[in-house]
């Protein structure tokens, strides 16, 4: 809806919080944008003619005489293909000092897809990484969260992911990011020369949290643009969940809503949900697969963000240090697609299911030889050769730094299966083992 032309100017502020005005107005939409004293502000309740607005920049300074503006419309985004190579602000406009976008304007954090235009994920999305393309295959379509500590390098892995998915867009939406984790992004996809197939929607740490809130609805518009009417493979990295959480519970605190657990506010599924439900593939090849960064406060599992993104998510991939080889790997006993049955094996070589088994099994027999190593228990000759398959395991499949295609990582596991093993420890069919068992073994 175009802004109206006789705009109606409303001076008189009932109640003013830290973030939000309340006036009494008539004809204004949800979500409607707004100006208070020049400053955007969004509508984010109505009860009866009682209009309550979030300011994004905060409220302090303004008065109760302030003008305030209705724009006519919700927050929106221009789309095209002028977005590609970019770097936007939460309202879409430019940040890397190029020129303004033009295009279609589209209103932002509309409707999920209707299921029955979706269509059941079949098509493998590979990431480089083997502790996700070779324990816990990704699908287009899917919807899955790296749970990692606030140490952990979740940006460098979500800047991998980047550079080396096998997907036609990349978009990224960094909310609460340090100007040097924005500076990385940049330097590293423009150092890359990936820019022609990735847009960025950035809010930092010196932008108000509640512009946050924008980050997503902004990447996923984009991804809807490009998967929909292009019909394209777009993949959507969203860092940091907890801090777009952290940005709901603050508009809700004062707005003097009741929290719920953990302070966060009680629609807080529905607002994640609202969010991973754009992850879709289309009949006609065009999807959306989302993967998102939820911090851990100190390793806390049960918080409300990551219980609740559980529970929405088709699995979940956890980053953790290996003290064992001193790097991060994607933990194969914590981490989980829930989907990669639908591939593995049928879009990937046909062993791979059977290898992923067997690596993981041996690797939990090593963990439960360092447990018996540490409690000072004498090891046998197969916990000793466990323990060395473990250490080589984590470095050069495991680790975040390896990038190797699948059959790359299925020929690395059969190397080190056949370095440490005999052939009937490993336990795999015995037509694989005469196909991949390397012959200088």
């Amino acid at each position: 809806m175009a802004a109206k032309a006789f705009q109606k100017i409303y001076t008189k502020i009932e109640n003013i919080t830290k973030a939000t005005c309340m006036l009494r107005a008539t004809g204004v939409g949800n979500e409607e944008l707004a100006t208070i004293g020049g400053r955007l502000a969004q509508v984010v309740r109505i009860m009866g003619d009682e209009v309550t607005l979030q300011v994004f920049g905060g409220t302090e300074g303004i008065p109760t005489n302030a003008e305030v503006i209705f724009l006519g419309k919700a927050p929106s985004l221009q789309v095209g293909d002028q977005l590609i190579g970019r770097f936007f602000n939460a309202y879409g406009e430019p940040i890397d000092g190029g020129p303004a976008v033009t295009g279609r304007e589209v209103e932002i954090g509309g409707p999920s897809v209707n299921p029955v235009r979706r269509e059941q994920p079949s098509e493998l999305i590979a990431t480089g990484i083997a502790g996700i393309d070779l324990n816990n295959t990704l699908v287009t379509g899917q919807k899955i969260p790296f749970f990692a500590d606030p140490d952990q390098p979740f940006n460098e892995v979500m800047a991998m992911v980047a550079l080396r998915a096998k997907s036609d867009k990349i978009i990224l939406g960094g909310m609460g990011m340090t100007n040097d984790d924005y500076l990385f992004f940049k330097n590293t996809f423009s150092n890359a020369g990936a820019l022609d197939r990735i847009i960025s929607f950035i809010n930092t740490t010196e932008d108000p949290s509640v512009e946050r809130l924008l980050i997503p609805d902004m990447a996923l518009t984009a991804a809807e643009y490009f998967s929909v009417e292009k019909k394209e493979k777009v993949l959507v990295l969203l860092t940091d969940m907890t801090n777009y959480a952290d940005a709901l519970a603050i508009v809700s605190n004062r707005m003097d809503q009741i929290p719920s657990k953990d302070s966060m506010p009680g629609s807080l599924y529905s607002d994640l949900a609202k969010i991973y439900e754009k992850a879709v593939q289309f009949p006609d090849g065009g999807s959306i697969t989302i993967i998102a960064v939820t911090t851990l406060s100190g390793g806390d599992i049960t918080h409300a963000v990551p219980d609740n993104t559980g529970y929405i998510t088709e699995g979940q991939l956890y980053l953790r240090r290996d003290s064992n080889v001193g790097k991060v790997i994607i933990d194969p006993f914590r981490s989980l697609s829930r989907l990669k049955q639908l591939v593995i094996g049928k879009k990937t070589r046909e062993d791979h299911p059977q290898v992923m088994n067997a690596a993981v099994r041996l690797f939990s027999d090593a963990a439960g030889a360092q447990t018996k190593q540490e409690n000072g228990f004498d090891l046998t000759d197969y916990d000793e050769r466990t323990l060395r398959f473990a250490a080589d395991y984590s470095r050069h499949l495991l680790a975040i730094d390896v990038n190797v295609d699948i059959e790359g990582m299925l020929d690395t596991a059969w190397g080190l299966f056949g370095k440490y093993f005999r052939p009937a420890e490993v336990n795999i069919k015995q037509s694989l083992i005469d196909t991949y068992w390397p012959k200088e073994a």
